[in-house]
């Protein structure tokens, strides 16, 4: 399964969710991902709407296997529900 993680410098939502799937990445052989600087990259909340097909108000903005997952809390839920992690993991 691959991840792309759209997010932004400082914010504490993106870290988490690059922390997280960093976590994912080293405990599970299937799982890749890349964290993607919007900022570095030029892309704007706007570019991610196009994408998502709906207004997009925060990052970080996930996608698992070009599927939009949401952002951090949606992220973490899906790695409960999806791939077995639990918060004290």
């Amino acid at each position: 399964m691959f991840t792309v993680i759209f997010g932004r410098p400082g914010c504490p939502y993106c870290v988490r969710a690059n922390q997280l799937a960093e976590k994912l990445s080293r405990d599970r052989d299937d799982f890749e991902f890349r964290y993607i600087d919007m900022h570095e990259e030029g892309i704007t909340k706007a570019d991610l709407e196009k994408t998502v097909g709906a207004p997009v108000h925060t990052v970080p903005q996930i996608f698992v296997d070009e599927e939009h997952i949401g952002g951090c809390t949606e992220f973490e839920a899906y790695a409960q529900a999806k791939l077995g992690l639990y918060a004290n993991d």
